[in-house]
């Protein structure tokens, strides 16, 4: 699936994984004994209308420290360790069962795990099982052998120089469609070749440094290394300047380029896309859609202008660069070095086992995925769910009918869209079939190339068929949601339906101010400035009036400037273009959410529990969801590259901007936290 069509739900990351014994019998908490709201999380010397999310996680803010092998810290990144201990003990379990029948989910799973967790084996090899890979590009003699790489290491799922999707066409989601996009960076972003602020020109001339070092571990003297590395970055430096920026990449037009293989020639001199369709085993397809069409056209020249030998450089080094977290522990440490604790500003690297997980989750998702239903999802719960979804989307409704800057014709296509989202909660119906991949329990390296070319094959061979809507963008485990455009789809993998977000004996100010905040902010993403420009179909097309287009865009304005007004660190500014989807999401889910709550028992009550009423408990559940702390440099990193804003943002921004916030904890003007009503954001 085409990436650029999965709007997350939140800057969660893959939650995998597990502890062991002791920790299993921990995470098994009784829902009573949770402390769905708990006070010592709050720091009552900050006034609910100065700071709602000091107020609400101060405490905890101020007793909690980001642990050293994380670079983020708060209730995402706990409950994704919760369910790594349910993880682990499902993989030791694999694991252990070295008799397995081969071919068996247990057989796969326990063998990618131990293979991955055989540090004496990795560390004996060191670069050797590259050795292959590094011989033929060796070989290349001339400009052409250099594209015919580049597409022989797509096919193993190295991607190389550019990213490739197997995605619906925009215009026509019922057909699949090669895309293609900018890469060919190893710094996090194109920003970082063009940003002169100092923060950022430390990490490049980190950068620079750390490719010296990784050349010199795969055999290269210190003067060769220092002049291969140049001429690689200023490669690299060439194709990021040609690159689009995040917020340009937020217009689904623009990246909507649409060819015929002998339009692309045209419009890309210097690649011959003929020949390139071919080594990418998508030779049959007649059309192609070039997202980035600057980025290849750069690409084409120079194809021509940079000499073939700095080419192999060039691909020696980024292939090596890929595998370093599956090579020997000299790789792997100097990767975690730069990548880790110069860009991230983590400490020390995650255990061994909690980066096997994500690897065994990323290759086998759907394998791990079943075992880890079975054993810990409950089918009521995702019967509640989807009592909560119906709540919600009937709400939506009657908010779309309530509108007064849009029409009544373009409401009629906006319940059109609403009312045919595709629900998808805890699991697929159906599972992928992994019976062609085979795992080893003896050679890492192998295993990961292997998974990787099995989903390169697994994904091309789509191509021709029937577009598969029941497939998933997210494996069960996961801690959190998406909603896809293209199948018009709004997703809820089991992992996140646990507390906070979640939990089935919960009061519902609870529930409808967590997952009730995210199934409203997935339902909006398809209104949001990107969602907005799919028909109920999926297909990217026009169906606003134009009076009604222009009222969106004046109100995503002020959304725009309010997150502009947000800064971490002191004076660094949130971006609020490239953050507009996701706070469009916040503002419009979390009312919607609150709007719906209203409707049940408690919503219309006013008994209190621990001291607060239902509203307060509602507004309470949707701060302890984004209670989070960040390393600087990792706040950093995510200014430029995330499009979600900060955790405190996040929490604040919604809120500032609802009267229902402002009577439930007595927000009066002057406070910080409230706005005048003509200032105040309302979209959805």
């Amino acid at each position: 699936m085409n990436l650029k069509h999965v709007l997350l739900a939140s800057t969660a990351v893959v939650a995998m994984a597990s502890c062991q014994n002791n920790a299993n019998k921990t995470e098994e908490k009784k829902a009573e004994e949770i402390k769905l709201i708990d006070l010592a999380n709050l720091d009552t010397t900050v006034s609910p209308g100065e700071n709602f999310f000091l107020y609400a996680n101060g405490g905890w803010l101020k007793t909690n420290e980001i642990p050293g092998d994380q670079t983020r810290w708060g209730s995402f990144n706990q409950l994704i360790e919760n369910n790594q201990n349910k993880l682990r003990g499902l993989l030791d379990e694999a694991a252990a069962k070295k008799d397995a029948a081969k071919g068996s989910a247990e057989q796969k799973v326990g063998d990618l795990y131990r293979s991955a967790m055989d540090t004496v084996a990795i560390n004996k090899a060191g670069i050797a099982p590259m050795n292959p890979l590094l011989a033929r590009i060796d070989a290349i003699t001339d400009a052409n052998g250099v594209m015919k790489e580049i597409a022989a290491m797509q096919t193993q799922g190295l991607s190389e120089l550019f990213g490739m999707a197997i995605g619906p066409d925009d215009k026509n989601v019922t057909k699949l469609i090669p895309q293609f996009y900018q890469g060919g960076i190893g710094l996090p972003d194109r920003d970082y070749y063009t940003k002169t602020d100092a923060a950022t020109a430390e990490i490049r001339e980190a950068y620079k440094k750390y490719q010296v070092e990784l050349l010199k571990l795969m055999g290269l003297d210190e003067a060769t290394a220092t002049k291969d590395a140049a001429e690689i970055y200023k490669l690299e430096e060439t194709l990021a300047k040609a690159s689009m920026t995040r917020v340009e990449m937020r217009d689904p037009y623009k990246l909507y380029n649409k060819f015929s293989i002998d339009g692309a020639m045209k419009a890309t001199p210097g690649v011959d896309w003929k020949t390139l369709f071919a080594d990418l085993k998508i030779g049959s397809q007649d059309s192609l859609i070039i997202a980035t069409t600057n980025f290849f056209k750069e690409v084409g020249k120079q194809l021509k202008a940079t000499p073939v030998d700095v080419w192999k450089k060039y691909l020696k080094f980024h292939a090596v660069n890929d595998m370093t977290p599956y090579l020997s522990s000299n790789f792997d440490e100097l990767h975690f070095g730069f990548y880790g604790k110069t860009v991230s500003g983590q400490k020390e690297q995650k255990p061994r086992w909690k980066r096997t997980l994500g690897v065994v989750d990323g290759a086998l998702g759907d394998l791990v995925g079943k075992m880890y239903v079975d054993k810990h999802f409950k089918p009521e719960a995702k019967e509640r769910m989807m009592e909560l979804v119906n709540n919600l989307q009937q709400t939506y409704g009657e908010r779309i009918d309530r509108l007064d800057w849009m029409s009544d014709s373009t409401k009629k296509k906006a319940h059109a869209k609403l009312n045919t989202f595709m629900k998808k909660i805890g699991y697929p119906d159906k599972w992928k079939d992994y019976s062609k991949l085979e795992i080893v329990g003896n050679d890492y390296v192998k295993n990961i190339l292997a998974t990787s070319a099995f989903e390169y094959d697994y994904t091309i061979s789509k191509l021709g068929r029937p577009v598969d809507k029941t497939e998933w963008q997210m494996t069960p485990p996961t801690v959190n949601a998406y909603y896809n455009p293209a199948f018009n789809e709004i997703v809820f993998p089991a992992g996140i339906l646990q507390f906070p977000f979640f939990d089935g004996n919960a009061d519902d100010a609870i529930n409808y101010g967590g997952i009730g905040g995210v199934i409203g902010h997935e339902m909006t993403h398809g209104f949001d400035d990107q969602g907005r420009q799919y028909a109920a179909d999926g297909n990217l097309q026009d169906w606003w009036g134009p009076l009604d287009a222009k009222n969106f865009n004046e109100k995503a304005a002020v959304v725009i400037k309010q997150y502009n007004d947000f800064t971490i660190l002191d004076s660094v500014h949130v971006n609020g273009e490239l953050t507009l989807g996701e706070n469009l999401a916040d503002l419009g889910g979390l009312a919607i959410a609150y709007e719906a709550f209203k409707k049940t028992k408690q919503g219309k009550s006013e008994e209190k529990i621990d001291g607060f009423t239902p509203d307060q408990r509602f507004f309470l559940s949707w701060a302890q969801v984004w209670r989070a702390k960040s390393t600087d440099k990792e706040a950093r990193l995510r200014i430029n590259t995330d499009p979600h804003s900060p955790s405190e943002a996040r929490c604040n921004g919604p809120l500032s901007n609802m009267p229902e916030f402002y009577k439930a904890f007595n927000v009066k003007e002057g406070d910080k936290m409230w706005r005048p009503e003509s200032e105040r954001a309302k979209v959805w």
